[in-house]
């Protein structure tokens, strides 16, 4: 049975994150569902504050902007490896501006976060427009598996 590991940090922020273990799930199951043959998966989510990310897009990207997300891939081969650092500050703006709960808009991030490790960018419209597909596809499965307790359950392979 392969390594598959989430976990869920703060750093300068206090955010309430609510059904952290169907959430973990959750983004395991978009793992597997996304990764034939996954080997494992040791991923750290940290959820934060404009500064603390503005602080790493700068030092690792060389980058002045505020963003909602910054990924840091470490995967080998089929064993998803990464940071997922987001910030709870753009991420509760984004949530007014696209008419979305932060609940909502959190977990968005978090598949976008994801999604990221298992290979699909979002620099290109095409790329983006797949991920935002993809996006879509799993919060509405996230949705059932929030509402029907299906906590074990596997995604279908796309």
């Amino acid at each position: 049975m392969p390594d598959l590991n989430i976990d869920f940090f703060q750093q300068d922020v206090s955010f309430p994150l609510k059904n952290k273990k169907k959430i973990k799930s959750w983004l395991i199951a978009l793992a597997q569902s996304e990764i034939k043959n996954l080997a494992g998966v040791e991923v750290s989510v940290v959820l934060c504050n404009d500064d603390y990310l503005l602080s790493l897009n700068k030092q690792y990207l060389n980058k002045n902007t505020l963003t909602d997300i910054i990924t840091f891939d470490y995967c080998e081969e089929n064993f998803l490896r990464g940071d997922i650092f987001i910030s709870i500050d753009r991420v509760a703006e984004n949530a007014v501006k696209f008419k979305q709960t932060t609940r909502n808009e959190l977990q968005r991030i978090m598949a976008h976060g994801m999604l990221h490790l298992c290979g699909y960018g979002d620099k290109t419209p095409g790329e983006k427009t797949k991920m935002t597909e993809k996006e879509d596809f799993y919060l509405i499965l996230l949705r059932k598996y929030l509402e029907d307790d299906l906590s074990e359950k596997k995604f279908p392979r796309k």
